[in-house]
């Protein structure tokens, strides 16, 4: 007789529903995590398709941005609220020691009025004081669901310029665009028929003190206040939203 027919078999296995994790993991099949949401998309986020525009000026020991020292830099975020206008908000800046080796064009200094190695300047390194404009820039993404940062500046190439040389310099990640800008001197000249920013500020119905230029907080917050206008006379001429594609309706064409 075969001792092995109608033997019961014990499985000593516990239960699946009693492993941790369910029959999932029981069987050797790993969970997947969920990632966290993503922000919702603002209405910044909307209106520039993705990018963050942050309003940036430098202000620096001559005009060569491999070889000339950044000694100040600005950044100022706008916000949008719920009828689509643009209005200047925070504000974020840092006097820079020079890089080693840098070099300081005394008619540069002469013309900003920077003494680079004043005591009372409180001046950080290269890489702290952009990390310091990263830091909020990238917070600023986060919260409007943001993909990038895109510089805004006057002649926004030449700050654009500084900026990409010390990301070389200090090997640091960028959470700017690395060459596309939005210019205001461009943009107040289509608006305002004005391209030097003192002009174009005036022009757009704005305060400028002669007193407190190329200073790389004042010329910041003034650029953004010169885009904000921009874009809100946009705004207004597109009555009250913003159509994509396509220009304003009374702009149509026959």
């Amino acid at each position: 007789m075969n001792q092995g027919v109608g033997r019961t078999c014990v499985n000593h296995s516990p239960p699946m529903h009693n492993i941790p994790g369910g029959p999932a993991l029981a069987l050797g099949v790993q969970r997947q995590k969920h990632a966290p949401p993503m922000p919702q998309k603002s209405l910044i986020a909307k209106r520039f398709r993705g990018f963050l525009p942050v309003i940036v000026d430098v202000e620096t020991g001559g005009f060569n941005a491999q070889t000339d020292a950044l000694l100040e830099i600005a950044a100022v975020f706008v916000t949008m609220n719920e009828e689509g206008l643009l209005q200047r908000a925070e504000t974020v800046a840092a006097h820079v020691i020079p890089f080693e080796n840098a070099r300081l064009e005394p008619k540069a200094l002469q013309f900003n009025g920077i003494d680079p190695y004043h005591p009372l300047r409180m001046a950080i390194s290269e890489s702290d004081a952009l990390q310091k404009i990263f830091s909020h820039t990238r917070q600023r993404l986060n919260e409007t669901g943001c993909a990038r940062a895109i510089l805004v500046g006057h002649n926004a190439f030449f700050d654009l310029g500084f900026l990409n040389a010390a990301i070389q310099r200090t090997k640091l990640k960028s959470p700017f665009h690395s060459f596309s800008t939005f210019d205001t001197a461009t943009l107040a000249g289509l608006a305002y028929g004005q391209t030097v920013l003192a002009r174009a500020v005036t022009a757009a119905g704005l305060s400028w003190e002669n007193t407190e230029a190329h200073s790389a907080i004042y010329d910041a917050e003034k650029t953004a206040d010169l885009f904000c206008a921009v874009v809100n006379l946009w705004h207004r001429l597109a009555g009250g939203h913003h159509q994509e594609p396509g220009l304003p309706n009374h702009c149509q064409p026959d």
